[in-house]
């Protein structure tokens, strides 16, 4: 039986696509295997959505080559996508290339590798079964579109991964239905916008966007889960859907909005519609309506044309709408995409400084926020347990995978009830003692809901 290995590089929807990849070939008799040195096949799911992405894929390739010389090296996902006869011609190292296109032909493929490279079209969303979750113990991520047609002025994704595509809505109703029976309890909904998601369910039409009709349809899954909404482009939020937030706790008051700029000139040259006011307006109406809900932006300094006075203005943005949490990225020129040709190029040093900038405002935000749960009782989901010192890695209803802080629990390992109750995938109560800088510091209260046993592995590189 032959056991392959999947070194993960990229996004969520990148990890759900190596997650597929592994139901493929287990399915087909493949075995997984969590030790590289073991495998027959080691397949590279790599990122190419920016500069520093591609050449952490790349290296990749000839560390694990030199690592495990004998395996045979597929280097599959959004690189192996965009430049695959280039690769396959000029890395020996390769003995396949693969793309991301349609998972399902990864059987055939492996069943006779080559180095003719395997890329499929873009159309529709590969789906299957996932008994592999790349994931911490309790949570996964549910892909509901594939690619984007916002086309964004800096971005590649549309060449990669072609133009926005939506699953069915009862495709991903059961998808849920069937992680949330196996015990999952943080279903993260992602796709390159959410807001893109379509219908062709008649039902759907009575609502303000599709997607608050997916919402609605996953409301009434019952059990004890969950949702939370990953990037929500600005220009498409339904500010009708919060509705739905306001009537199922389990709808995760948390907002992931990518704002990129807070320059009007700027914005429009990202080719985005709205204006930093119309932005401003839709945080305010959000926090309006949800109180207490948790805004994370994302920002793209030295952008072609950003002025001295443009950076000024996305600070100045930055300071109205006061997100939780925001990251940002100095501009990566991406050849194929219509920056790529823009005028009025900014200095890395300079993109960098400016982004620093942007850090140290939003940390004051972050931690201005954090500190009002102090004293509070806090639902969090344990993630990594270090029993020798007593302490847990948790994330509440605020963290999302990955980008944002943790809390971190203290339990005694002297009591067998604690210890027995801290364990990962449990959902846990805390009490918040402290504040150190994006994390917060807790003691264990009590259990909430014990992670069940499942057919489910999760699985962490």
């Amino acid at each position: 039986m032959a056991t392959f290995y999947i070194d993960q590089h990229g996004c969520a929807k990148n990890q759900t696509d190596g997650e597929l990849l592994a139901g493929f070939l287990t399915k087909a008799g493949y075995e997984f295997t969590q030790n590289p040195q073991t495998a027959d096949f080691i397949i590279i799911n790599t990122c190419g959505f920016i500069e520093a992405a591609k050449k952490e894929s790349i290296e990749a390739v000839y560390s694990l080559k030199a690592a495990y010389p004998s395996a045979k090296l597929i280097l599959a996902g959004c690189l192996a996508q965009r430049y695959a006869q280039d690769l396959s011609r000029n890395m020996p190292e390769l003995d396949g290339v693969f793309g991301n296109g349609d998972l399902s032909k990864i059987v055939q493929y492996m069943s006779s590798v080559r180095k003719d490279p395997c890329v499929c079209a873009q159309e529709g969303i590969c789906s299957g079964e996932r008994p592999y979750i790349f994931n911490f113990k309790g949570s996964a991520y549910v892909k509901i579109t594939e690619g984007c047609s916002n086309n964004c002025s800096f971005c590649a994704i549309p060449l990669i991964r072609g133009k926005v595509r939506s699953r069915p809505a009862d495709q991903i109703i059961s998808e849920i239905q069937s992680l949330v029976k196996n015990g999952v309890y943080e279903i993260n909904l992602i796709g390159q916008d959410l807001a893109a998601f379509t219908c062709d369910n008649p039902e759907a039409k009575t609502f303000s966007s599709p997607l608050a009709y997916l919402l609605s349809e996953i409301s009434k899954i019952k059990g004890d889960f969950i949702v939370r909404t990953l990037y929500i482009h600005p220009d498409h939020f339904d500010t009708g859907m919060l509705e739905l937030y306001k009537k199922d706790p389990r709808l995760l008051h948390y907002f992931d909005i990518p704002f990129q700029s807070g320059d009007d000139g700027i914005i429009h040259a990202m080719n985005r519609k709205g204006t930093a006011e119309q932005y401003e307006q839709l945080i305010n109406k959000i926090k309006s309506e949800l109180p207490d809900a948790a805004i994370r932006t994302t920002f793209l300094t030295g952008f072609p044309g950003e002025t001295d006075e443009a950076a000024v203005n996305t600070q100045n943005f930055l300071k109205a709408i006061k997100p939780m949490w925001s990251g940002c990225f100095a501009y990566s020129r991406e050849e194929g995409t219509p920056a790529w040709s823009m005028k009025g190029r900014v200095a890395k040093k300079i993109a960098g400084q400016r982004a620093q900038k942007l850090g140290a405002i939003q940390s004051e935000f972050t931690a201005e926020q954090l500190n009002g749960y102090i004293s509070k009782d806090l639902t969090v989901l344990v993630e990594e347990v270090i029993i020798q010192e007593g302490l847990a890695i948790a994330r509440a209803w605020f963290n999302a995978p990955e980008v944002d802080g943790a809390v971190v629990v203290r339990f005694d390992t002297d009591d067998e009830a604690q210890v027995k109750a801290v364990q990962e995938g449990n959902v846990i109560k805390v009490r918040v003692l402290t504040c150190t800088g994006i994390d917060l510091d807790a003691h264990f209260v009590a259990v909430v809901k014990a992670a069940p046993q499942t057919e489910l592995k999760y699985y962490r590189q």
